[in-house]
Order: C-alpha cells, then sequence, then structure tokens
C-alpha cells in the first residue's frame, strides 16, 4: 500500500545547492580513515565534482569535515552520507554538512533535516519506499541500488508521481550518467567507477581526468533537456 500521506508543500521543502543543479554529480567517498580526504576532493574540484559526499562508514568524518570546509569551502559542498540515525544526522548537521544522505527511507531523520532545514537524500528502491522519504520531505529521493532498475525507472516513478526528484546511486558509472540525467535524474551519485584507485596509491590526475569526463557527460544530457 502507497502511504495516503500528501507530499510536503514545495515552499517548507529544503532545495538542493546551487552547486547540485549546475553540476548534477556527486562523488561517494569511502577510505580507511576521512584523513585522507583532502588531495582527492582536490583532484575532483580540479575536475569540476564539487558536491562530495563523505559516508560515516569511513572513521574520523566528523572531525575531518570542518576542516575541508576551511580549505575547501569556497568552491565545493560536503554531505554526510550512510546517516542511520536521528543522533548522527544532528551531528553531521552541527558539525557543517551541506545535506544528508540516508542509505534507506528513515522518516525521522527526514524530518530532523527539514527542521533544521538541511536538504536530505533519503535512498529507496520501491515506489513506497522513495514516495514516502518525498512525502516526508525529501530535497529528492536516493534511488538505492540504482543499477537494479536502470535510468526507465525515473520515467515510471513520475507517472504516479510527476513532481518526485531522483538521484541515483550504487552502480552508477561515468558512461550511464548520460542516460540517468536524460531520463530526469536531478543528479547521479558515483563512488568507485569515478574515485578508482585514489585512495589506494592511484594517479591523482587520473582522477580529475575521470572527473572531467564526468562533467563534460553531464553537462552535455542536461544542456539537450
Amino acid at each position: 500500500m502507497f502511504s495516503t500521506e500528501q507530499p510536503i508543500p514545495a515552499a517548507e521543502r529544503t532545495p538542493a545547492s546551487p552547486i547540485l543543479t549546475s553540476t548534477r554529480t556527486i562523488a561517494v567517498m569511502r577510505a580507511s580513515h576521512a584523513s585522507a580526504y583532502a588531495p582527492v576532493v582536490e583532484a575532483l574540484i580540479e575536475g569540476g565534482v564539487l558536491s562530495v559526499e563523505l559516508t560515516l562508514s569511513t572513521p574520523g568524518v566528523f572531525e575531518e569535515l570542518p576542516l575541508l570546509h576551511k580549505r575547501f569551502g569556497d568552491t565545493a559542498e560536503f554531505g554526510v552520507g550512510t546517516v542511520t540515525s536521528v543522533d548522527d544526522a544532528e551531528r553531521a548537521i552541527d558539525a557543517g554538512a551541506s545535506y544528508l544522505v540516508t542509505p534507506a527511507t528513515n522518516t525521522a531523520i527526514i524530518e530532523a533535516a527539514v527542521r533544521r532545514g538541511v536538504a536530505i537524500y533519503p535512498g529507496g528502491l520501491t515506489p513506497t519506499e522513495l514516495f514516502n522519504g518525498w512525502s516526508a520531505g525529501a530535497t529528492a529521493v536516493k534511488v538505492f541500488p540504482a543499477s537494479v532498475v536502470g535510468p526507465g525507472y525515473v520515467s515510471a516513478l513520475r507517472g504516479p508521481f510527476p513532481n518526485i526528484q531522483v538521484v541515483p546511486s550504487g552502480g552508477v558509472g561515468i558512461d550511464d550518467a548520460v542516460a540517468w540525467v536524460k531520463a530526469g535524474a536531478l543528479a547521479v551519485s558515483v563512488g568507485g567507477p569515478l574515485l578508482g584507485d585514489a585512495f589506494d596509491g592511484g594517479d591523482l590526475r587520473r582522477l580529475t581526468d575521470r572527473a572531467v569526463r564526468l562533467r563534460a557527460a553531464v553537462d552535455e544530457a542536461g544542456s539537450a533537456l
């Protein structure tokens, strides 16, 4: 059964940032420790990927986030992902997170973000989960794992839910990004295919090249809409 609740009014929904709406890309960061993030963030910024999700599966995120803000905050934005509790959501916001990302639909976390005026991207896969997240006030819903359904899922969702905003995540590659944006995704969330071996001693110039290629792909797809 679908939720009978009506989505919250647009005026009460925290919008996506200008950075995200213009770049349409989120880099999902996972490493052995968040202290390794800064040089990778710099390489991403050089390639034009300016929205960075710091996942709580990596130790040290809360300590590193203010340092990243101080160093890159004039150019990039930093969100906190893998948020699974209201306490972690509040802590992330207090540390300066520009947005929150969850792996599943938890309306208490969504409501906490809405109350604090912070963008929130809750994860879900089924129409019920995604509509419930949207109704609770999500900025956009994260389709996860996106590789299971494919870009056509955006059009299918917009049949019953014409206003829903979608960000695919999980198994989205650089070459897949075009199809997702053309299907109407607000942005694409890309992890391993973009980061590659950046946290294992890989050449960061190649990471910048991949970021450039991703931005070029989504920019071209967006301009065709």
